[in-house]
């Protein structure tokens, strides 16, 4: 039905169990407020051995659980790695599971999917039963007459679509302890149909006939939870846990330590000759059924069925004659006469051919029949017969007490005036006690629903139902102060008049102050507001010339504000100092140059060193460091300042030839102009302009040429 991670919650800083359903479940769009109701219902339950459910929510199409996390391995690797457990071990380590139970019948919550897998065991030894209400809220979802559970431990009421209660879950626990004490399921098929046909048509055979020499109370115990019948079951987890308690002080020890055969195959197939894979069905159970020696896998997952409809399977009669042999599933069956011990005899060699209903006994006992007048009743099972003995021993006991005659005569008159005045006391008292328990303070009442009303409302609703009431302050997140909160004991429990009724009222939230994250990295703030419980609100992001990048700038609320747990932090968060573009302000004069730089929030600095640019006029920026880019503010622009064109002397080169001179001058870096006279016949330079002086580079020489 899910997957299961480990997950992390941030808040808490703790490990959980987040049970992520799988999608096909969420189709209907109602599952999800079943599963909420569920989900509220199972964390109302807090019991030391009940896993708790810590939330529940959506995001989109997927659902989910939050739930304790259990670090450690289930009862289903306890039955893996031993297979049958002694008695002790197994009553042990179901204690716990019986006792969680009980707690959410008591709660009025059913599990309906009691297995090995959701029986947790924590590596601190802790056990727990988990997943409750899951069943039943995933079920709701399915089509009309499927059902949702795990084939081998299903309850004959919930395969046949009847309405499950505190004791299917009882059934399936029977099954549990069943299985811990011989390893393996009492039931088996290739299909779980099969399997879910048996659970409806068969009886669950004792534990003893896999594992010889179990004591005759756990064969009991057994039996009496996987009643096909729930009326014959034990009523809740309560009931069935103090029979279980009781049978684990009662046993003695090496019945609790009887270690299981190492092979219970090989050794149900030695224990009756020729029926080999057969379980006798020994005290009072039904006649033997076929049981391999090893169970097919058919797994242990929670499966979804339809439920199969059969008429109730009848009891075969067992072999021999004589008066019927009480059974503890139903009528009667013929058998041999009932008989008990008289004298030491030779032990027969195969009782369970002669008395196939009842254990098979130790050498040297013998029976002797018992008159029709002295048998108890062929419907008793043997726990009714003891419960039977005990009653008759007490009777006896107080017979023995009782006097049967008087020391002395006395009057008979006076007596009868005494037992007068006794009879009238006597119907004085009952009258009272009539009075008391069925009007008066004693009479039972129900308690009346007080949340979210004013103390006076409570009081007087209490008051007008026969209660009388004190109150508690208590702290609460979700009802307004000054408002009940909710009563001790809770609305709907029924109790006496004269009993008190506590009621707690709202002194609001319990406010907790905001500690300071200014000045810390937002990672820090998240591990300081999750310490503090407290959520992380906004986060809104801005340039700071001081702070560093991801620094905390400040919060809302402000620290020190008292605030309830969970109250969302909105946090300013430094982008750190905001970047500045560098202007570029290359051949700009060099004051316009600075006053511009420094517009932009940067600093101006003007190198030392100047150069000649024949481009660049003198006084003007040729280059700057950066040219383009950002800055921060008051960070550094360096220019560099031109000099303008540098100095060239012009040689003299009158009378000589032209290509001579052009060469010479283009080398020094001038442009050269050539005005021809007559057509430059000769091509010799007659002229020129400028002529020994110092002109600037790539300045204009013009040579006149004849």
């Amino acid at each position: 039905m899910s997957t299961v991670y480990i997950a992390t919650d941030l808040r808490l800083d703790r490990d959980v169990a987040l049970k992520v359903l799988h999608p096909h479940l969420v189709n209907d769009g109602n599952f999800l407020d079943r599963l909420s109701r569920e989900a509220r219902a199972a964390a109302k339950l807090s019991h030391p051995h009940v896993v708790g459910v810590l939330d529940q929510g959506h995001d989109g199409r997927t659902a989910y659980l939050v739930m304790e996390y259990i670090k450690g391995h289930t009862l289903r690797d306890v039955i893996n790695t031993k297979g049958a457990l002694s008695p002790r071990l197994a009553l042990a380590l179901i204690d716990p599971v019986v006792e969680g139970l009980g707690s959410a019948h008591a709660a009025g919550l059913i599990h309906r999917d009691v297995k090995p897998e959701n029986v947790l065991i924590a590596d601190d030894g802790r056990i727990k039963i988990g997943d409750f209400g899951l069943a039943r809220a995933v079920t709701t979802n399915t089509s009309t007459g499927a059902l949702i559970g795990t084939v081998g431990y299903l309850s004959p009421e919930l395969v046949l679509g009847k309405t499950a209660d505190a004791r299917s879950d009882i059934y399936s626990t029977g099954i549990m302890l069943f299985e811990m004490l011989t390893g393996r399921q009492p039931f088996d098929g290739e299909v779980p149909i099969q399997v879910a046909y048996q659970h409806v048509n068969s009886t669950v055979g004792p534990p003893s006939g896999l594992v010889p020499g179990l004591a005759e109370e756990v064969d009991e115990l057994v039996q009496w939870c996987t009643a096909n019948d729930p009326e014959k079951r034990p009523v809740d987890g309560n009931a069935l846990l103090a029979e279980l308690r009781h049978i684990r002080t009662n046993l003695s020890d090496a019945e609790l330590d009887l270690q299981p055969p190492a092979a219970l195959g090989a050794a149900i197939a030695s224990a009756t000759p020729g029926t080999a894979g057969m379980v006798p069905a020994a005290r009072g159970a039904d006649a033997a059924r076929p049981m391999p020696d090893r169970m097919p896998s058919l797994g242990n997952r929670t499966e979804l069925l339809s439920p199969i409809h059969t008429p109730p399977a009848q009891t075969p009669p067992a072999r021999g004659t004589g008066a019927p042999i009480p059974t503890a599933q139903g009528p009667a069956v013929q058998g041999p006469a009932v008989q008990r011990p008289t004298e030491i005899i030779s032990h027969t060699s195969n009782p369970t051919a002669v008395f196939p209903a009842a254990r098979q006994l130790p050498p040297g006992f013998a029976f002797e029949p018992v008159d029709a007048e002295e048998a108890p009743p062929a419907a008793l099972s043997k726990r009714e017969l003891r419960r039977l003995d005990r009653d008759e021993q007490k009777a006896r006991a107080r017979a023995a007490a009782t006097p049967v005659r008087t020391l002395r005569e006395g009057n008979s008159r006076r007596r009868g005036a005494i037992w007068m005045v006794l009879l009238i006391i006597a119907a004085l008292l009952a009258t009272g006690a009539g009075w008391f328990f069925g009007m008066g303070p004693g009479s039972p009442g129900t308690v009346p629903t007080v949340a979210n009303r004013t103390v006076a409302e409570a009081q007087a609703l209490l008051r007008s139902a026969g209660f009388q009431s004190s109150t508690q302050d208590v702290f609460d997140d979700d009802v307004r102060a000054g408002l009940v909160v909710g009563s001790e004991p809770a609305a709907g429990t029924e109790i006496r008049k004269f009993q008190p009724v506590s009621l707690f009222v709202s002194k609001g939230p319990q406010l907790f102050p905001l500690p300071p994250l200014a000045g810390k990295t937002l990672d820090a703030a998240k591990n300081e507001l999750n310490r503090a419980e407290m959520a992380l609100g906004k986060i809104t992001e801005k340039f700071d010339e001081k702070a560093a990048a991801g620094t905390v700038l400040g919060q809302t609320p402000a620290p020190g504000t008292a605030v309830k747990h969970g109250t969302p932090v909105g946090l300013t968060v430094s982008k750190g100092p905001q970047p500045i573009p560098v202007p570029d302000v290359r051949g700009e004069e060099q004051g316009t140059a600075v006053e511009a730089i420094e517009a932009a929030g940067l600093k101006a600095v003007v190198a030392d060193e100047t150069v000649n640019d024949r481009n660049v006029p003198k006084g003007a920026v040729v280059s700057q460091e950066p040219a383009s880019g950002t800055l921060t503010r008051g960070q550094t622009v360096t220019l560099t300042i031109s000099e303008g064109p540098k100095l060239v002397k012009v040689p003299n080169y009158i009378g000589e030839q032209v290509s001579d001179a052009r060469e010479a001058l283009e080398k020094r870096g001038f442009e050269v102009r050539v005005n021809n006279i007559l057509g430059g016949f000769f091509g010799t330079v007659r002229d020129q302009d400028p002529v020994d002086t110092e002109v600037p580079e790539g300045s204009v020489v013009t040579l006149t040429v004849v």
